[in-house]
């Protein structure tokens, strides 16, 4: 017997909540088949949309349900969500500042102007903003977390990293859960300090370079945390007496974590410290002579399309694979894939694996993966844990970011402190990947032509 249409609402509900997500899909389909006027439901089926990454029929739900609702909070709040998502930015900011104006004892809603006024690179105004916000919501961890973003984009690293330690409060990162007490900046004579990584490959490498600042406290020994695909890489590092897999149930006294330590060295200092020297294995480096040697003649671009599918923003910082194929007649280049990971599959499946060789597939670790990039003349990635490896190598290396990137990169210019062999290449509007692969074509024509 067809179920009713109470039941399809009561089956939809109950499954987006405990994330069956097809069923759920299935469900709200069903029902907004028969009741096509229940603005609500094209709100939540928006926000599955969203979730799954199906962001272009996302917002036709959402707009669906606005029209049916204007006036509805949460439906507003969804639609702002993804009109920022997709850039569509003056109408986010226009629907989240009604949102502020019409509940101004919430605090989510002023911190969410603050993050598309962050996006649009309206910074000041934006740390102007949230700095009123936050004096009026001081106990609101994600006001904190927005205006840290802002201050940190803003190049602001001093009090952007000062508010940083909201990130552990909002409920976007998972809590710690280790039997020893958490450093607190004391002093750390007799102690020895164990360091965690957090976020990302990415994010590890980056923000390696501040583990000297930890001596000033004098520590008997620091001990960094480092997961196996990047062991190898970080033998012998500046700042750390030892790395160990894991976390260690003996043989420390105290932890922290690496993004934490920014905040000490920028309290003395505005210099930002140079990357990370990262350790290449001879073994790592043979094995990268040998798979590009029948390629020596010709200008050879490593490239990475994506990073972590896990990632929530993933989708907007990275492209197909299929945006190389425009590059492949260009003549002396070779693009080589350094990419390992689940995207793989179409991209061996269509046949591009033969014109842009599968070396990264194939790779160990970072180790091998750093080694293949000095093999190269230039490194051509999205913004993952590659252009992070690339830069600190201190090889050519062009990311190529979404129009709105992670607060390191900035919101304009070619140029950052943090990698000085790093060329940011930027969108010139949001999603279209196709015009920044045109762009640097007749660049790579012209690096291919004169061989280096």
């Amino acid at each position: 017997m067809a179920e009713d249409g109470a039941s399809l609402r009561t089956r939809a509900v109950e499954a987006h909540r405990a994330g069956r997500r097809e069923e759920a899909l299935e469900a709200y389909t069903a029902y907004l088949t028969r009741a096509p006027g229940d603005a609500g439901f094209w709100s939540n089926l928006g926000a599955l949309l969203r979730a799954e990454g199906q962001h272009d029929l996302a917002v036709a739900a959402q707009r669906r349900a606005y029209a049916l609702a204007p006036d509805g909070p949460g439906i507003r709040n969804n639609l702002a969500n993804i009109l920022h998502d997709t850039g569509a930015l003056e109408e986010a900011l226009e629907l989240r500042r009604a949102l502020a104006a019409a509940r101004p004892e919430e605090a989510e809603p002023a911190a969410m102007v603050g993050k598309t006024l962050r996006a649009m690179g309206r910074l000041e105004e934006g740390i102007a903003h949230l700095e009123e916000a936050a004096r009026r919501f001081p106990d609101e961890p994600e006001m904190r977390l927005q205006l840290s973003l802002t201050q940190l984009a803003a190049g602001d690293y001093a009090r952007g990293f000062a508010n940083y330690r909201a990130r552990w409060q909002t409920g976007e990162l998972t809590a710690r859960r280790i039997a020893l007490p958490e450093w607190q900046g004391e002093s750390l004579a007799g102690k020895r300090i164990l360091v965690l990584p957090e976020q990302g490959f990415g994010d590890a490498v980056a923000f390696l370079r501040f583990l000297p600042v930890l001596q000033q406290y004098g520590p008997a020994e620091v001990v960094l945390s480092a997961e196996r695909p990047v062991l190898r890489l970080l033998q012998g590092i500046e700042g750390a007496d030892r790395i160990v897999e894991g976390v260690p149930e003996e043989g420390v006294d105290l932890w922290t974590n690496i993004m934490d330590l920014p905040a000490l060295h920028f309290a003395l200092t505005g210099e930002v410290p140079e990357p990370v020297a990262l350790a290449i294995p001879e073994e790592s480096r043979r094995r990268a002579r040998a798979l590009t040697q029948p390629f020596r003649e010709r200008f050879r671009v490593g490239v990475v399309w994506t990073g972590s599918l896990t990632y929530r923003g993933n989708a907007f910082r990275s492209f197909s694979h299929t945006e190389f194929h425009p590059l492949l007649d260009v003549p002396g280049l070779q693009l080589i894939s350094l990419y390992k990971g689940p995207r793989l599959a179409p991209f061996r499946a269509d046949g591009t694996a033969a014109f842009i060789p599968d070396f990264g597939g194939s790779e160990r670790d970072f180790a091998d993966n750093a080694a293949m990039m000095k093999e190269m003349d230039l490194i051509l990635t999205s913004d993952t844990a590659t252009a992070h490896v690339a830069g600190s190598l201190g090889v050519p290396v062009w990311t190529l970011l979404h129009s709105d990137p992670f607060w390191l990169w900035r919101p304009e210019g070619e140029g950052t402190p943090w990698y000085p062999t790093m060329r940011l290449i930027r969108q010139a509007k949001p999603g279209d990947w196709g015009e920044v692969f045109a762009r640097i074509r007749p660049e790579l024509a012209a690096l291919a032509a004169r061989g280096r």
